[in-house]
């Protein structure tokens, strides 16, 4: 199948089981932190998965090829954005297990149906919303602050979507790390592993991974802290292993 590729588009390797992804090359890409999220959550069993602001898909590939998951859907609100993703999908020839939706997740439920997934991810939007933005309609924009979505709205429709003990991981900034807990406990997700991402090891920490369980006991356990570069500035060797470098 010939998949078209449109102006300003272009095919990437993404350097993982033969995978491909389709992105704009001036548009906004997929940074390490989709991948972390990916990685974070490979090790939960799972029979039906669905990645909320899915964007080019990224999340929901990676999946495919480091778990078993028999079905991976990803939610898009942007429709070039989710028109991208399914033609990346349809790349790499997962159409049989990936299924993209374009759609708001404020209206999931109704998309999905309730208690419908054992896993949910999420790489939200960090920044939120405030009135120095330019273009409140950029795809940039979009992804990077809170105009279509707020980090509430993730965590109430994945309590809808969540099946009795349904994972939600997410990936996020730890200066709202406080807000995040909060937000989760608030809507029956007990936060149970988290880890701490850092640039290096003389730096403060720019990335939180957290895995929370619905209707779960409380005992959040906090692993290992994950550098990103090693003592010469070099990817570190978890790094490499996460990205499958060797």
């Amino acid at each position: 199948m010939d998949i078209p590729l449109f102006e300003n588009e272009q095919i990437d390797d993404l350097q993982c089981r033969g995978l491909r992804l389709i992105q704009k090359r001036d548009g906004f890409k997929f940074g390490t932190d989709a991948v972390l999220l990916a990685d974070f959550a490979k090790q939960l069993p799972s029979g039906r998965t669905l990645d909320f602001c899915t964007g080019s898909g990224i999340v929901p590939l990676l999946l495919s090829a480091k778990t078993g998951t028999p079905r991976i859907c990803g939610l898009e609100l942007q429709p070039a954005v989710c028109d991208m993703a399914k033609r990346s999908v349809l790349l790499n020839g997962l159409e049989g297990r990936i299924e993209i939706t374009e759609g708001d997740l404020k209206n999931a439920p109704a998309l999905y149906g309730p208690k419908r997934f054992d896993v949910i991810t999420c790489n939200p939007p960090y920044m939120k919303a405030g009135a120095a933005l330019v273009n409140a309609a950029d795809a940039k924009t979009i992804a990077r602050h809170e105009v279509t979505c707020t980090l509430e709205d993730v965590v109430r429709a994945a309590n809808s979507l969540l099946a009795p003990a349904g994972h939600l991981v997410l990936v996020h900034r730890p200066y709202r790390m406080a807000e995040l807990i909060s937000l989760m406990r608030a809507y029956g997700i007990e936060p149970k592993r988290l880890r701490l991402v850092y640039p290096k090891a003389e730096k403060e920490a720019n990335l939180v991974l957290i895995d929370g369980l619905k209707n779960g006991k409380p005992e959040l356990r906090i692993l290992p802290p994950l550098f990103l570069q090693d003592g010469h500035g070099g990817e570190s060797a978890e790094l490499k292993r996460i990205y499958e470098r060797g």
